[in-house]
C-alpha cells in the first residue's frame, strides 16, 4: 500500500509541475499531438481505402469452364466437388444457354448470335472462395485447373496485385513516418526532461545528499515524460477525430453524388488505446535516456 501512495504522490506533484509552466507544457502537447496524428490520420485513410477498395471491386471469383462433349452427370459431380471444397463459400452454375441470352442481351448482337448454328459458350460455374488474398486465390485455381473435365479456370486477379501493392506501399510509408517521428517525440522529451534536471541541479544534489537513491529523484522525470506522452497522445486523438468529422463532411456530399455510403472510419476502441499507450511510452523513454545521461554527472559537491 505505501508504493501505491508514493506513486500517487509523486504523480500529483508532477502534475502539479506541469500547471506550473502552462505555455511550456501546451507547446510541448500540441507538438506531440500534431506529430502523433500524421501517422495515425495515415493508418485512418489507409483503413477508409482499403474499406473502399473492397466495395469497388467486390468479392473475387473464379470462373471454372467446362470442357464441351461432358455429360451433365459429370458436370453434377464437378458441382458437387466444388461445393465440398474447404476452401470454397458458395458456387453458382451459369449453363451455356443462360449465357448465351445474357450476352446477346449484353452487347447488342442478337441478330449476329442468332444466326449462329450452335452455342459456343461452354457451361460454367462461378466460385467464391472463402478466402480472399492473392495466395490462397491463385492456389484454390491452380488446384481446379487439376481436375478433369475442365476446359478453362480463369482469376481475375490482376485488381487483387495492384490493390495489394498499393496498400502495402501506404503501410511502409506510415510505418516509416511513425518511426521518424517517434524519434522526433523521444527527443522533445529527452530535451524537455535535460532543462528540467539542469534547473533543479541544486535540489537534486541536496537529495543525494541527504540518501536519497537514484531512483528516488528519477521517479518524478519518468512521471512528467510519462504524462506528458499521454497528453500529447490524447491531443494526437482529439485532431484526428476533428479532422475526421470535417472530412467525413465533404465526403458525405460527395458520396450522395454517387449513391454511395462511404465514409472515413474513425480510430477504434483497441486503436485508440494503441495510440495511448503508445504515446505515454514514448514520453517515458525519452525521460529515461534523459535521466540515464544526465543524473550521474550530478554529485554533492
Amino acid at each position: 500500500m505505501k508504493p501505491l501512495i508514493e506513486h500517487l504522490h509523486v504523480l500529483q506533484y508532477t502534475l502539479r509541475r506541469l500547471l506550473l509552466t502552462p505555455n511550456a507544457t501546451l507547446l510541448n502537447i500540441l507538438i506531440i499531438g500534431i506529430a502523433l496524428s500524421l501517422p495515425v490520420g495515415g493508418y485512418v485513410l489507409l483503413k477508409s481505402m482499403q474499406a473502399l477498395g473492397g466495395q469497388i471491386a467486390g468479392t473475387p471469383q473464379i470462373s471454372v469452364f467446362i470442357a464441351a462433349g461432358t455429360s451433365a452427370a459429370e458436370i453434377e459431380r464437378i458441382g458437387e466437388k466444388l461445393k465440398q471444397h474447404a476452401a470454397i463459400g458458395r458456387i453458382e452454375f451459369v449453363p451455356r444457354e443462360l449465357a448465351l441470352n445474357k450476352l446477346q442481351q449484353s452487347t447488342g448482337l442478337a441478330d449476329v448470335i442468332g444466326g449462329l448454328s450452335q452455342n459456343p459458350l461452354p457451361d460454367a460455374f462461378i466460385v467464391f472462395p472463402r478466402d480472399d488474398s492473392v495466395k490462397a486465390l491463385e492456389a484454390l485455381r491452380d488446384e481446379i485447373k487439376a481436375w478433369p473435365h475442365l476446359e478453362h479456370v480463369q482469376l481475375d486477379s490482376a485488381w487483387i496485385h495492384k490493390l495489394e501493392a498499393l496498400l502495402g506501399f501506404g503501410r511502409m510509408a506510415v510505418v516509416i513516418l511513425a518511426a521518424l517521428l517517434s524519434f522526433a517525440l523521444i527527443a522533445i522529451t529527452f530535451n524537455t526532461i535535460r532543462l528540467q534536471i539542469l534547473t533543479r541541479r541544486e535540489e537534486i544534489e541536496v537529495a543525494k545528499l541527504i540518501g536519497a537513491t537514484d531512483a528516488f529523484i528519477r521517479r518524478p522525470f519518468l512521471y512528467f515524460g510519462l504524462v506528458q506522452g499521454l497528453l500529447g497522445g490524447i491531443a494526437a486523438w482529439l485532431l484526428v477525430a476533428g479532422s475526421l468529422l470535417l472530412l467525413n463532411y465533404q465526403v458525405g456530399i460527395l458520396t450522395q453524388l454517387y449513391a454511395s455510403d462511404f465514409s472515413l472510419q474513425h480510430l477504434s476502441p483497441a486503436d485508440s488505446i494503441t495510440l495511448l499507450g503508445f504515446s505515454s511510452y514514448l514520453g517515458w523513454l525519452g525521460a529515461w535516456f534523459s535521466v540515464s545521461q544526465h543524473l550521474w554527472q550530478i554529485e554533492p559537491r
